[in-house]
Parts: structure tokens; C-alpha cells; sequence
């Protein structure tokens, strides 16, 4: 088999690797196995293809691995409820981190809430605010 077919072959399983992971893991690699491929089917020794491959993903890298992660995974998209964070809350039942229980309204709505701080409880009718969101629990410090 060429050395040319192994650097296709190469090139093919970089672009299905692409495709089949979210994000970018292997298209620098898909470049350099185009230079590999194109030193191959001009009669480059091998040890020229492997620096060709090597150099061109390496480069590829380099130069587009800053703007990737800016545009691809750079931006946070708040939700709704980032909104409660910093809100003061009513609580509508004893907040009791050891027994698990614990609720607030804040906006209207009620939420499962707990105390930041651990062994602090906060009796129902208390008002409270919301420090942070953890999974669909508030993490809420009385006011």
C-alpha cells in the first residue's frame, strides 16, 4: 500500500473523528495529513511526510486553537433562572441543610432551597438571599 493511501486514509479518520465528537479535537491533524499527502505524491521520503504532517498540525494548532475556543466554547448563555441570583426571597419552609428540607418564593415561584451555610437554619417567614443556583436547588444567606 502507497504511503499516499495511508496519509488519505489518515485524513478521512481525523474528518470522521471531527464529526463524531462535539468540539474540536482532530481537524489540525486532518491538516496535516493533507500536507503528509500532498509531500507523498510528490515522492517524499517518509521521514519529510511525517515533519510535513507534524509541522502543518502543529501550525494549524497554533493559529486556530485562540479563535476556536473563543467563538466555539467562549460564551456562557445565562438562563432565566440566573436571573433570582442576588433577589431576596421569602422562606416558605424551615431551611435545615442536616434534615434536607427547606423551600423559598422568590419571583413568584418555589424553590428548593438550602443554607450556605451548613449547620445554620433558617425558620420559615425569614427572608433570605439567593447566593447561587446548584443543580434546581437555591443556596440562599438570610438578610
Amino acid at each position: 500500500m502507497s504511503m499516499a493511501a495511508i496519509w488519505l486514509g489518515a485524513f478521512v479518520l481525523f474528518l470522521v473523528v471531527e464529526a463524531l465528537v462535539p468540539g474540536l479535537v482532530s481537524i489540525w491533524f486532518a491538516f496535516g495529513a493533507v500536507a503528509a499527502l500532498i509531500s507523498a505524491l510528490l515522492r517524499a521520503p517518509f521521514w519529510l511526510q511525517f515533519v510535513w504532517f507534524i509541522a502543518v498540525s502543529v501550525a494549524a494548532l497554533a493559529l486556530t486553537r485562540p479563535l476556536a475556543r473563543k467563538y466555539v466554547n467562549g460564551k456562557v448563555q445565562p438562563t432565566n433562572a440566573d436571573m433570582l441570583i442576588g433577589r431576596e426571597c421569602l422562606v416558605t419552609e424551615t431551611i435545615d441543610n442536616l434534615r434536607g428540607t427547606g423551600a423559598v418564593n422568590v419571583g413568584g415561584k418555589v424553590w428548593t432551597a438550602r443554607s450556605d451555610n451548613e449547620s445554620q437554619t433558617i425558620p420559615a417567614g425569614a427572608m433570605a438571599r439567593v447566593l447561587r443556583i446548584e443543580g434546581v436547588k437555591l443556596i440562599v444567606e438570610t438578610v
